[in-house]
Parts: structure tokens; sequence; C-alpha cells
């Protein structure tokens, strides 16, 4: 799992929606991996607009990467090389190959296992199983 997906992730209990603890997900014994991929700097350049800088540096920070930014780049800060390779190291290339990722509102843990989070809710947590097993008697 790259961090880059890991901000856009929430909880994905229902009472979790509204609760701003839900966002980010905290890492729990996370296993790292570098897989180097080519540099994308206009990938970088058109990603960071979308991303939420501050889930970005408490996951960064989590896992125990020297501290980003306090601002998220933009302007002339978009066109610093280092900054780009910077981003796209710890955006595309740090892979999260096992642990768990937290919710800081219910405590739920989604385990990510070969670098997949399992973002299936047991029953008691979500309605979704129950109201797809009610649509097969319609």
């Amino acid at each position: 799992m790259k961090l880059l997906t890991a901000n856009f992730l929430t909880c994905a209990v229902k009472g979790c929606k509204a609760a701003a603890s839900s966002y980010p997900l905290h890492f729990k014994d996370a296993e790292l991996e570098l897989q180097e991929i080519d540099f994308q700097p206009e990938f970088i350049h058109n990603i960071i607009p979308r991303i939420d800088w501050e889930g970005l540096r408490v996951m960064a920070n989590e896992l125990g990467f020297p501290k980003i930014p306090d601002l998220k780049p933009e302007g002339d800060a978009l066109n610093d090389e280092q900054t780009m390779r910077d981003l796209h190291r710890l955006l595309l290339e740090t892979h999260v190959v096992e642990g768990r990722l937290c919710c800081g509102n219910c405590g739920h843990e989604y385990m990510i296992k070969e670098g997949i989070a399992n973002f299936l809710l047991p029953s008691h947590l979500g309605c979704f199983m129950r109201w797809c097993y009610d649509q097969t008697d319609v």
C-alpha cells in the first residue's frame, strides 16, 4: 500500500463517517519497503493539490520519516527538484507491506497483508452485508 493511497482513506465504520478523528488512519506495526520507480515530477506536481497535507504529515511521522514541511509546497517550491524527488519517494516509492491501519475514533484495525489493506468489516460493525443479503430475497 502506497502512502499516497492511505492519504485518501477513512474508517469504513458507519458511525465514523462524521467523526474528525477517523481521519487519517494511523499505521501500527508497519513494515516498509522501498520500491524504486522512475521519477514522475509531473504526477507529483498534479497530485499535490489533492493531498491532505496534515494527514500526510501525521502518517509520515508515524512511519518514522524525517519531518516533512509544515506547509504544502506551492508556487516556486513545486519547481524545486529535490522537493519533488523527496515527495516522489514518500508518496510513490514507499510501500507498507505488512501492518495495520487503526481508526482514531472507534479503534477498529484494518490489516495490511502483502501490501493490501482489508477494509471488509465484520457484520457487527456494518450493515452493508446484511443489506446485500436482503436484496437477494427481492
